[in-house]
């Protein structure tokens, strides 16, 4: 339950009340003796989501809606999210994607006998494409999470473990996820579900960053479901949750990058970019979405190729260095 405070301005005097009821107002009343009442509405960080009460004060409220729209409404709020998700998504996906394509990517891997005509090309479009109606059910959770129907909080004192809580649910949050994103992807393989939904992804056989977000859209939300889903399950902080999401959107665009370096001892643990080619490559193996942990348990791991020098790279050296001699 929320408290909101209001400010009764009264025959010159001011009386502050404290109410746990949830009222939105902003109004004059005229009492029976002519007296004139001013009810000034409440504002608290638990009332919105942080993002969306930041967009709404400095872009929505004065220059994109009618001043007949209220903040609170329903409609109002439900267009902002959708908006703000999907410019947040595309700005991410974009920006970052076409960073890591210009300065980490191999671009001599575009020389891959798998690497289609026009493939960037089509990762945008798919990619673009998918956000867009990923966007609608994201929507829907978001709403029920600005509207405290989720264990997000906003400040440290809320969590009963305090900053230990907050580092607690981080390695919380990156162990459940990863554990159902491995499930729901191995699921995706089933043979009667990946050429519905999964097919899509896997076009790209020698993927760039931009292959990153280039899902087929159901098959890009339920994999994105619990990142979610933690959140109405276990307490966590408002500021880690986006922290978090914006973290997940850059490690998917690393495990698309091409760049197969990995610290030698976390090469049995993290789930890089070299493991992610692989699955790419050979289908079977390495659904993890951080760790190896799943892959191992399910007897899906498979130590990467291109660590084996047998990946793509050295697939493109090989013939480079073929043509050179043929000339």
């Amino acid at each position: 339950m929320r408290s909101f405070t209001f400010l009764f301005r009264f025959s010159g005097a001011t009386v502050e009340i404290t109410s746990s009821t949830c009222i939105f107002c902003s109004m004059t009343v005229c009492t029976s003796v002519g007296h004139r009442l001013e009810v000034t509405s409440y504002k608290t960080d638990r009332a919105m989501d942080h993002v969306l009460d930041i967009a709404d004060s400095y872009i929505f409220t004065p220059y994109v809606y009618p001043a007949s729209w209220p903040e609170h409404g329903a409609l109002r709020q439900i267009l902002s999210l959708w908006l703000l998700t999907n410019l947040g998504a595309v700005l991410i996906y974009l920006g970052l994607g076409a960073l890591s394509f210009c300065y980490v990517f191999d671009h001599k891997l575009m020389k891959h006998p798998q690497f289609i005509k026009n493939q960037v090309r089509k990762e945008i479009k798919l990619s673009t494409t998918s956000i867009f109606w990923m966007s609608f059910p994201t929507v829907a959770l978001f709403f029920l999470e600005i509207h405290g129907h989720s264990k997000l909080y906003d400040n440290i004192s809320e969590s009963s473990l305090g900053w230990s809580g907050l580092f607690l649910s981080i390695a919380g949050f990156l162990f459940f996820t990863d554990m159902c994103i491995y499930w729901i992807h191995r699921s995706m393989h089933h043979r009667d579900i990946y050429k519905h939904l999964h097919k899509q992804h896997h076009t790209f056989k020698i993927p760039t960053p931009f292959a990153s977000h280039a899902f087929h859209p159901v098959d890009g939300f339920l994999q994105s479901l619990p990142y979610h889903v933690y959140a109405f399950i276990f307490p966590l902080h408002k500021g880690v949750y986006l922290s978090l999401f914006v973290f997940v959107n850059i490690w998917t665009i690393s495990i698309h990058d091409g760049d197969y370096r990995i610290p030698g001892p976390l090469i049995c643990l993290i789930n890089g970019a070299a493991h992610h080619v692989d699955h790419h490559l050979f289908f079977n193996y390495n659904y993890g979405q951080y760790f190896t942990l799943w892959d191992r348990l399910g007897g899906s791991y498979r130590h990467p190729s291109a660590l084996l020098g047998k990946g793509p790279h050295d697939h493109v050296r090989k013939l480079m260095a073929e043509a050179a001699l043929a000339q």
